[in-house]
């Protein structure tokens, strides 16, 4: 499929006297990262494919203030996060879903404080309820016979207690999935979550992304799924470390299923 992909504002809606049925909160990593902009392309294709009226505020969305808020400046953050609401609020926005964990953990859990109410879901959420109401259907064979290993971002897991949508989806691929031994509850951060993503680590025995990417390596997959730009970030410099990038993929859940579905 080309690249070209219109996807409108809800500025346009708006002008059209409309209303979304949910706005896809692209993030800063799947608005300006070139990695992450393809996991953003992929959502935003499964979203067409299944029928589903939505928008993005484009450039009206800002940082959610996450990345300042871990680092400690909780003014920056409070700035940021009230910017957003006052524009979501003058819109009527009451929908939300975005590829990432952190957007998602705090438009969820931390707006809510500062006057902005919102129905938030993760995509993978999102699209488990696409395929369970058949409005999206997996086609293909694809990832059969595939070794495909999930790992659990934080924010998502531990944070909000999501397991079982991400795998839920996965589960229609049809490949083979695996568990490292940390999982679920029990997972090992990829490294990126607090705002480290954005500084050099601490001297140590061993970098936590590194770690981390040894132990789903060890399972030998084929792909290792992320439901995060972060953790797809650093598990992916993790197989480059051990010089497996060539043989072992690290893809987005949205990624998988639109590959599937000859989307991507």
């Amino acid at each position: 499929m080309g690249d070209t992909l219109t996807i409108r504002t809800v500025a346009e809606f708006a002008a059209a006297g409309e209303l979304p049925e949910v706005v896809f909160w692209t993030g800063c990593a799947g608005s300006f990262d070139d990695r992450a902009k393809k996991i953003t392309k992929a959502f935003a294709r499964l979203l067409h494919k299944s029928g589903v009226s939505f928008a993005i505020l484009g450039s009206e969305e800002g940082c959610t203030g996450d990345p300042a808020k871990r680092a400690g400046n909780e003014f920056l953050f409070q700035m940021q996060a009230l910017q957003n609401i006052e524009v979501l609020n003058a819109y009527g926005i009451q929908s939300l879903v975005t590829a990432c964990p952190h957007c998602f953990n705090t438009l969820k859990n931390e707006y809510p404080a500062l006057g902005g109410h919102y129905s938030v879901k993760h995509h993978t959420q999102f699209l488990q309820e696409l395929l369970q109401s058949g409005r999206l259907r997996v086609e293909g064979g694809k990832f059969e016979g595939k070794k495909i290993v999930y790992h659990d971002p934080c924010y998502l897991g531990r944070a909000n207690g999501e397991y079982e949508a991400p795998r839920a989806v996965l589960a229609a691929l049809e490949g083979e999935m695996l568990e490292m031994k940390r999982s679920r509850k029990n997972g090992l951060c990829c490294g990126a979550g607090g705002a480290q993503m954005f500084k050099e680590p601490e001297p140590g025995r061993q970098d936590i992304n590194v770690a981390r990417t040894e132990e789903a390596l060890a399972l030998q997959p084929d792909i290792i799924a992320t439901g995060c730009p972060f953790c797809n970030t650093m598990l992916t410099d993790g197989t480059k470390h051990f010089h497996q990038e060539g043989k072992v993929e690290v893809l987005d859940v949205a990624e998988l299923i639109a590959r599937a579905n000859d989307l991507v």
